[in-house]
This record gives structure tokens, C-alpha cells and sequence, in this order.
């Protein structure tokens, strides 16, 4: 859901463009030919999900050698976690050169659906028992890292003098889930394209350099494995990047063997924080439209993310317990293997070039945010934890 590769395509497009809507791409081909065929459309729709199918495969095959890679040098390393391997391994790669155009299909269902589905096996590596036991205290804390981040943000994006859309972007995309975020905030704004770029690649940099810094903080303040693990579900941008730090988190910690450690109480956290995205996107919609007389057409997100029922799914999966050890070692393997892709993919949206002739005000309004956010999640994990 927090993929940047998805919300980056989406922000490739210019809802301005009047050749958006004459674009002879794959997905305009379903409807022309199903008209040809009686409106049954079977063969043809067949035939573009294997276009579709071909042309991912190769951004697929790069992203699952990027994640043996990263799992390798893991391992020669020690206490690093794969997952910030990976994704520093994709910001390299998007940087150094330009990838070739026929690895993007591939990259994008990487970072979209191997990450959901990975996020969703979390749920296997979790204990009921401990969700329960974090409390309602931490749903406190969550809707405050929402509500107060969002408004922090937009008080001092406005002090900075950065336009509604570009700031109400970047405080949702900083206090909900990132780049998912932006791009749905975005759908009922209808913010130029330049500012939805703007914000995925800084959601990126800011995030990433959370995944190592966060961890090392909270060693320093002497947290334990739960409050560390509230601490970067609640602070941490996107729902991969807090994977990352989850898992450099039990990287260094014994509690990874017990209920999931920091990375599955991170991930809880976090998918609270998603649960929010509808209610203020949609309160968000509200408000665009009374700033406004004329009216836009929208896709509003669903209610509650696939990937997180997938993920309370698998939760009640292992709490039946009739999944023994093998089963949740395969698993536990399969989901480390799809986020380490997927971390790969997120990476490769890092590109410099996007951030250039920005000017400062966005990147000290994305600072900001992100000290804003921190400092909110930080405050109530001590007060709750």
C-alpha cells in the first residue's frame, strides 16, 4: 500500500495532460477490443494479463537477485538487517545510472504487491496475546501521531510559505504512510504532478535514513524491544521502511524469537496508523471541495486496506495454533524474501534528480514533519510503554 514505485507512476501522469486519456497503453486495450467481441472480452483480457505478466518479469527477476544479494551480504555482515540492505542497494542503482524502462513494470509489483503480501505473512509471526497486551494506550498514541502531525505540519508548512496542496502532501504522506498517502491524498486534491513527485522522493529520504537512525536511538535511550518497536511503527513514514527498522531492531535483540519481537509490534503499530488513511482522506475531500467551486473526480481508498485484512487474517491464523514450527519457519522465510525484493523495488524510487530545483522550503517543511512526528511517537511510547 506504501509503495513508492506506484505512487511515483501515479504521479507520472499529469491529470492536466490532454493526452492522458488518449495513451495507447495495455490497460486502454481490454475495453476497445471487448467491444469488438460482443462486449465478452475473455480472450483479449487473457491476452493483455499475459502482456502484463512478460513485461514484470524482468523487474521481478532484478528485484529477487537484489534480495539474494542483500541476504548474503547479510549474513557475511552480521547484525544488519537484509531489508536495509536492499534498500540502499536500489537508491544505488536508480543513482548511479537510469534503469533500463523494461525492469519498471516489474520493480512496481514489487514494491506494491510483494510488500503487501509480505506484510500480511507478518501476521503469522504474532502473538494475539501481545497485541493485547500493548494496551489502549497505543491507539491513544497512534491517533495522536495522525491528528497532531497532520496539523503541526500544516502550521508550519504555511509559516514556510509552501502552497495548501504541497503542504497538506507532505503532512499526510510524513504522519499516515507515505507515499500511499500522497497518492491518495493526492485523488482528491488534484495536486500538480511536480508536488506529488516532490513529496514520494522525499518521503524516501527522510524514511530511509530513519530505518538505521531510529534503532541506534533507541538503544541509546535504553528502550526495550516493545517500546522500540511502538516507537518505529508510530514514527516511521512508510509501512516498508518500518519493516526495515523492525527488523534491525530484532537484528540486535533476542525478543526476535518470541511473538515477532520489534518488527511485529512495529508493523501493528504502523497498520493502525494506515487503518486512518480513509477517514482523512475522506475528511480531506470535504474540505478540497469547499475550498473550491468546481468539482473533480475522485477515487476514494477502500475502507480498510486488503493487505491489512490479510494481515489480522494470518494473526488469527497463529492464534488457532495449528500452524507448528515448520510452518512458521517457511513462512517466516517467504515473508523475508518478499520484503527484501520489495525493499529493493522502494529503493530504486530514490532518485537525486527528482529532488533538484525543488528549492529548500519543501525539504525544511519534510524535516520538520518528520522531528514533529518523532518527537509526538517518542512522547507517548514513554508515557504508554
Amino acid at each position: 500500500m506504501c509503495s513508492v514505485q506506484g505512487a511515483t507512476a501515479a504521479a507520472e501522469t499529469d491529470r492536466r495532460d490532454p493526452d492522458h486519456h488518449t495513451s495507447a497503453g495495455p490497460a486502454t486495450r481490454p475495453v476497445a477490443e471487448s467491444g469488438r467481441n460482443g462486449g465478452r472480452g475473455t480472450g483479449p483480457t487473457r491476452h493483455v494479463s499475459l502482456e502484463r505478466a512478460r513485461a514484470s518479469l524482468p523487474g521481478l527477476v532484478l528485484s529477487a537477485a537484489a534480495a539474494a544479494v542483500a541476504v548474503v551480504a547479510a549474513r557475511l555482515l552480521g547484525g544488519i538487517s537484509p531489508l536495509l540492505i536492499a534498500i540502499l542497494l536500489g537508491a544505488v542503482v536508480a543513482n548511479v545510472r537510469t534503469m533500463p524502462t523494461v525492469f519498471e513494470p516489474g520493480v512496481t509489483v514489487a514494491s506494491r504487491r510483494l510488500l503487501r503480501i509480505g506484510v500480511a505473512l507478518l501476521g503469522l509471526q504474532l502473538l494475539l496475546p501481545n497485541v493485547l497486551a500493548l494496551g489502549w494506550g497505543t491507539l491513544a498514541v497512534v491517533a495522536a501521531v495522525v491528528g497532531l502531525g497532520i496539523a503541526g505540519s500544516m502550521v508550519l508548512g504555511r509559516w514556510l510559505g509552501i502552497g495548501w496542496t504541497q503542504r497538506l502532501l507532505i503532512a499526510c504522506s510524513f504522519s499516515i504512510c507515505g507515499a500511499a498517502a500522497a497518492a491518495a491524498v493526492d485523488g482528491v486534491v488534484n495536486a500538480r504532478k511536480r508536488e506529488l513527485v516532490t513529496t514520494v522522493a522525499l518521503v524516501v529520504v527522510f524514511g530511509t535514513v530513519m530505518i538505521p537512525a531510529l534503532p541506534a536511538a533507541a538503544a541509546a535511550l535504553g528502550l526495550d524491544s516493545t517500546q522500540a518497536g511502538m516507537w518505529a511503527g508510530a514514527a516511521i513514514h512508510e509501512v516498508a521502511q518500518v519493516v526495515a527498522a523492525g527488523g534491525a531492531l530484532d537484528a540486535g535483540s533476542s525478543a526476535a524469537a518470541v511473538g515477532g519481537g520489534a518488527l511485529a509490534i512495529a508493523v501493528t503499530v504502523k497498520l493502525a496508523r494506515v487503518a486512518l488513511l480513509a477517514p482523512v482522506v475522506a475528511w480531506i475531500g470535504v474540505a478540497s471541495r469547499r475550498r473550491t467551486a468546481a468539482p473533480t473526480q475522485t477515487k476514494r481508498p477502500p475502507l480498510v486496506p486488503l493487505f491489512l485484512i490479510g494481515f489480522l487474517a494470518c494473526v488469527a491464523v497463529r492464534a488457532t495454533g495449528v500452524l507448528g514450527p515448520a510452518w512458521l519457519d517457511a513462512a517466516r522465510v517467504t515473508q523475508t524474501a518478499l520484503l527484501t525484493a520489495a525493499m529493493f523495488a522502494l529503493g530504486t524510487g530514490g532518485r537525486l534528480s527528482v529532488l533538484r530545483g525543488v528549492g529548500w522550503r519543501p525539504f525544511a517543511l519534510a524535516a520538520g514533519s518528520t522531528i514533529i512526528v518523532v518527537a509526538i511517537a517518542l512522547t507517548g511510547v514513554l508515557l504508554v510503554g
